[in-house]
């Protein structure tokens, strides 16, 4: 499952907090634990904060949330990423130094950067629901513009922005901050900017402290490299296989990794986590990728997940997304204009 620094996380639980809300309970809706919050350190699931911001947009009836939480927070906290962005030559170096590191922030996010007649970044959520989210991407959004503007000390517009959701109403807010009109209901998630623009020198520019930055990045892109490849990652990459004959059970897997079930759940709590919670989440995801094939049945996604009966299958994804599966594929199916801006209508 994607990760990420759960920096997002943590503006939107600051906000929360100031706000008297229950965090802790808040956080559990999201499927998130305040103490792997509260440390700097943990990373947390790409998807879970994705939820959260939804969660606490509805919490604090904050139509705006990831707009007007991306707006308030200090841009030296995203860390290295930042100030690589920020040391590089020029705007376009600057974004294609946004996409190659930016994973380091967030897996379940991915930027592509086009510098073709000026330059284009693409937002692509990578093992995350984009569906219903809009307050994460918007969050997305203003960070990439406003980072733009800050390293060129420009007060620079976008040539064109659009993002794939919709709002019955364009806030005229977005139009203030971003200076163009903002196209909802898009094929993409970009931000394209004039070639102009995109050639603009970033004042901050320091080729020397670059090229150092740009190796600690490296080192930590291949840390992550090694952490995919941990005990966890083995378990998630032989359960798809196991899962429609009913063997994906403990035992099957530490046989197939050649270890005991009693290594197997040892290594598995040093890396924070356990089988049947890998399991769950795993079947959660296969389950929202196989709802998306509409040839597929319900009862036939109940097989390929390992379980015997719909019903068991129909509890479980309750139990995740609140909806059952045939809800959820209704959903998925319904046609953009069917989708309107307020969360309450989006059942």
């Amino acid at each position: 499952m994607p990760t990420a620094s759960g920096g997002i996380t943590r503006l939107a639980c600051e906000k929360l907090r100031e706000n008297g809300k229950d965090v802790a309970t808040i956080l559990t809706k999201a499927g998130l634990i305040a103490k792997t919050v509260n440390d700097p350190a943990a990373r947390l699931e790409a998807g879970a904060q994705t939820r959260l911001m939804e969660i606490a947009a509805e919490e604090l009836d904050d139509e705006l949330f990831g707009f007007h939480l991306a707006r308030r927070f200090d841009l030296r906290e995203i860390g290295l990423v930042y100030y690589i962005i920020a040391s590089s030559l020029n705007l376009a170096d600057a974004l294609a130094n946004a996409e190659r590191y930016s994973r380091i922030v967030n897996e379940g996010v991915r930027l592509r950067c086009s510098l073709s007649e000026g330059a284009a970044v693409t937002i692509e959520y990578v093992g995350v629901d984009r569906r219903l989210d809009r307050h994460h991407i918007e969050f997305w959004l203003v960070t990439l513009v406003r980072i733009c503007r800050q390293v060129t000390s420009s007060r620079l517009a976008p040539r064109r922005l659009r993002v794939r959701h919709s709002r019955a109403d364009p806030p005229a807010d977005f139009k203030s901050f971003f200076g163009t009109e903002v196209e909802f209901r898009s094929e993409v998630d970009e931000i394209a900017l004039s070639a102009p623009l995109a050639s603009l020198p970033n004042v901050g520019r320091d080729t020397h402290l670059n090229s150092l930055l740009c190796r600690y990045a490296e080192e930590a892109l291949a840390s992550r490299a090694t952490v995919r490849a941990s005990t966890a990652s083995q378990v998630e990459k032989v359960l798809p296989e196991l899962l429609p004959h009913g063997r994906a059970g403990v035992a099957e897997v530490a046989q197939r990794l050649g270890t005991s079930e009693r290594t197997l759940s040892r290594k598995l709590h040093e890396e924070g986590t356990s089988f049947a919670a890998i399991l769950d989440e795993l079947r959660k995801a296969l389950a929202k990728r196989y709802l998306d094939e509409q040839e597929l049945q319900v009862s036939e996604i109940a097989w390929l997940l390992g379980y015997r009966e719909v019903s068991s299958l129909t509890h479980a994804f309750k139990r995740w997304t609140g909806t059952t599966p045939r809800q959820f594929r209704y959903q998925s199916v319904r046609p953009a204009s069917a989708i309107s801006g307020d969360p309450h209508k989006q059942a």
